[in-house]
């Protein structure tokens, strides 16, 4: 798995409104926000950066929400999905996301960054 140092954000400056950051922690939150790109913000009609995955999940339930990272953090392999959701302001949509792993020591999963495009009807 890359590391975060392995990643320039200056090579991925046109995606940066679409990315998320996440934090993978050793306590009850398990999943906090570091980053939470301006189109992400927009969708979801607020900006979790700074919260846990718990307080700040965009998803139908906050189970389906953490049955994203914790299968990340499982297989410690990227992940796909496309997914229908319904927008803040109740617009319906749909949305490509990928979530992949990073880790400080090659063997753990300490951060997970995703990019998600979404599609609204």
């Amino acid at each position: 798995m890359p590391s975060r140092a392995d990643i320039d954000p200056i090579e991925l400056r046109p995606y940066l409104p679409g990315i998320i950051l996440i934090d993978v922690v050793e306590d009850a939150r398990r999943y906090v926000y570091r980053l939470v790109g301006t189109r992400e913000v927009a969708m979801r009609g607020k900006d979790p950066t700074g919260q846990s995955m718990i307080e700040g999940f965009f998803a139908p339930s906050l189970q389906a929400a953490l049955a994203i990272p914790d299968k990340v953090v499982a297989t410690r392999a990227p992940l796909f999905i496309h997914r229908d959701f319904t927008a803040h302001d109740g617009r319906l949509g749909s949305e490509d996301l990928i979530m992949l792993p990073l880790s400080a020591d090659g063997e753990r999963v300490t951060m997970i960054l995703g990019y998600t495009h979404h599609r609204l009807a």
